[in-house]
């Protein structure tokens, strides 16, 4: 079955209306940069209200050691993820599971960045827009998707209810990583969209699973 993170809440209301509608993760991003940015104090709070065996991902992008060391010592996290230009020596040194965004364009060589990158949880790969880390709402072309990746592909980049089910059946990835095809606004949530977008994940793991 296709797992599906909702990224870039901000919003209590909106991480329960994740967890309601059978999410599997949220994202909490940490880049100040970016509209979906949320405080210390925010994320403990986020993190606080949210229902047992929802997984909850901080994202950073080139973050001070610091700075990460000071969120995991005031939120829960389980997961981090990082959209930078971080080294794998990097990513390993906070003890926590771990997944490496990579901005993918023609060129990039996917089974390096694996190799590379071996010790993280899996690969998250996402559009490559010049100057922006990520939560662009750009999708990129999936044929650069080598089909013997070592590693869990998370799919993300311009994914919505209209394209999950096109996605699952061409990437088959371990998951879906949705920010703003479930979006209002950037940063605010839409519940209706959230469960349209894993109800359409649901049916299509069905369709593929008979």
């Amino acid at each position: 079955m296709t797992r599906v993170k909702i990224c870039g809440i901000t919003r209590v209301e909106d991480a329960l209306a994740a967890a309601r509608n059978g999410a599997d993760a949220i994202g909490l991003v940490f880049y100040e940069r970016s509209p979906r940015h949320v405080s210390v104090a925010q994320a403990k709070q986020l993190a606080g209200a949210l229902p047992p065996f929802v997984t909850i991902v901080g994202l950073f992008v080139n973050a001070e050691a610091a700075f990460v060391r000071e969120v995991l010592a005031n939120v829960p996290l389980d997961l981090l993820q990082f959209h930078g230009d971080e080294t794998p020596e990097y990513c390993a040194q906070f003890n926590k599971p771990f997944l490496k965004a990579i901005r993918v364009k023609a060129g990039v060589n996917l089974l390096q960045c694996a190799s590379d990158f071996r010790g993280a949880r899996g690969l998250l790969l996402d559009a490559h827009v010049e100057g922006i880390p990520g939560g662009t709402g750009t999708a990129f072309d999936w044929e650069l998707i080598p089909g013997d990746l070592p590693l869990p592909v998370i799919l993300s980049g311009g994914l919505d209810a209209e394209n999950a089910a096109a996605a699952i059946e061409q990437v088959r990835p371990y998951a879906l990583d949705v920010s703003s095809g479930v979006e209002a606004s950037k940063g605010i949530k839409d519940a209706a969209k959230i469960a349209a977008f894993i109800n359409e994940v649901k049916h299509i793991d069905l369709q593929l699973s008979r």
